[in-house]
């Protein structure tokens, strides 16, 4: 067996940095394949501004602000998903003149959506298979109505299309409500309870009595399970989740213990880091992202944004990284990245695997 399906990650994932013009303009990517992108995360970086999010499921005119609680937007920031990147309307959100922004794009299916209907609730999906993705919509449950005891104990079934179990689900109800995450590393990690993260403040890892969050069943390769709480299924609202599962040599959801040490941790993901986020799931604080566009100097990489926030940019060298040709290594001793003892979550995408499906090795990353 090949020890990657994937050996250009460019293809379903890439990161760009650019400069608004304050006009109209097109953000063309630069990796090695063209990317029509199905989810674009846009995040000004010189000046405090709300993260947004945009996907082919919910429409151009849509936009989710992940670092708030707020719901969709009726605000058009791109005009089009392109061939390969997409274009922009005058918004500060996005294209600011003179300002520069950070920009994150993932691959699904080119906006063509499918209606899965085999579980208790019929989602609306896009999938990418090859990379682990995807995008869903759907309604809430006619009969979820109540928060109290998970409406006497029942469950949902929704169907995924990722022909795999899930290892990240981020989850939103498309009105108010905080974004909810399931990672497969949580410590004493259960598809059978409310394990959980929002991602829209620094709470730290917790468990939601009364299994009203993902039901009580195993996540399967065809479908997971909820509960009956407002922010995952009610009546009448509506809600749109992203999937991930591991690619070997192009995605990897993991945990590492912190040591505390400016010789931290060597987490081995399989690939030359594009991009990570991680998350300290015992203490109240920050998700912090890396990627290899913003420092494109090379090592140490201590250029953060946050998820949950809306600060600029900044240089931490408390929380800087290394990114190496087959995972990342902790050089900082903050808390929220390298905290000593405590169990940090990660999301990485590639930029190139270590090993191709040839058996061609990746060889050290310096730069870009």
């Amino acid at each position: 067996m090949a020890y990657t399906t994937i050996d250009d990650p460019s293809a379903y994932f890439q990161n760009n940095a650019y400069t608004g013009n304050g006009g109209t303009r097109s953000v063309v990517n630069d990796g090695n394949s063209d990317l029509q992108p199905d989810w674009v995360w846009i995040k000004k970086r010189n000046d405090a501004q709300n993260h947004t999010m945009t996907d082919s499921n919910r429409g151009l005119g849509k936009i989710l602000f992940p670092d708030v609680n707020d719901g969709d937007s009726d605000t058009q920031l791109l005009t089009s998903f392109d061939s390969d990147g997409y274009s922009l309307n005058n918004n500060a959100l996005a294209n600011g003149g003179s300002q520069t922004y950070a920009t994150w794009q993932w691959k699904a299916n080119g906006g063509t959506t499918s209606a899965l209907d085999g579980g208790d609730i019929t989602t609306t999906v896009q999938t990418n298979t090859t990379a682990g993705f995807s995008i869903i919509t759907y309604s809430g449950a006619a009969n979820a109505s109540d928060d109290n005891s998970n409406n006497s104990g029942a469950f949902w079934r929704l169907e995924h299309g990722l022909g795999a179990v899930p290892h990240w689900i981020i989850s939103k109800k498309r009105s108010t409500g905080s974004w909810y995450n399931w990672h497969h590393k949580f410590p004493g990690a259960s598809t059978t309870d409310g394990d959980h993260i929002t991602s829209d403040g620094t709470s730290a890892f917790t468990s939601e009595g009364g299994n009203r969050l993902w039901g009580n069943s195993a996540f399967s390769s065809t479908e997971y399970e909820i509960g009956g709480w407002d922010v995952i299924n009610r009546a009448n609202a509506t809600y749109v989740a992203y999937l991930f599962t591991e690619i070997q040599g192009y995605s990897k959801f993991g945990s590492y213990k912190g040591n505390g040490n400016a010789d931290g941790p060597f987490v081995y993901t399989g690939f030359a880091p594009a991009w990570v986020m991680s998350k300290n799931t015992a203490d109240s604080t920050n998700w912090n992202i890396w990627d290899n566009v913003r420092d494109y100097e090379g090592n140490p990489r201590t250029d953060i944004l946050m998820m949950n926030a809306n600060d600029a940019g900044a240089d931490v060298s408390g929380k800087s990284m290394d990114f190496l040709s087959n995972g990342f290594k902790l050089r900082g001793t903050d808390n929220e990245t390298n905290d000593n003892g405590d169990v940090h979550i990660y999301m990485a995408f590639a930029q190139r695997p270590f090993v191709s499906s040839e058996g061609v090795p990746s060889t050290a990353v310096a730069g870009n």
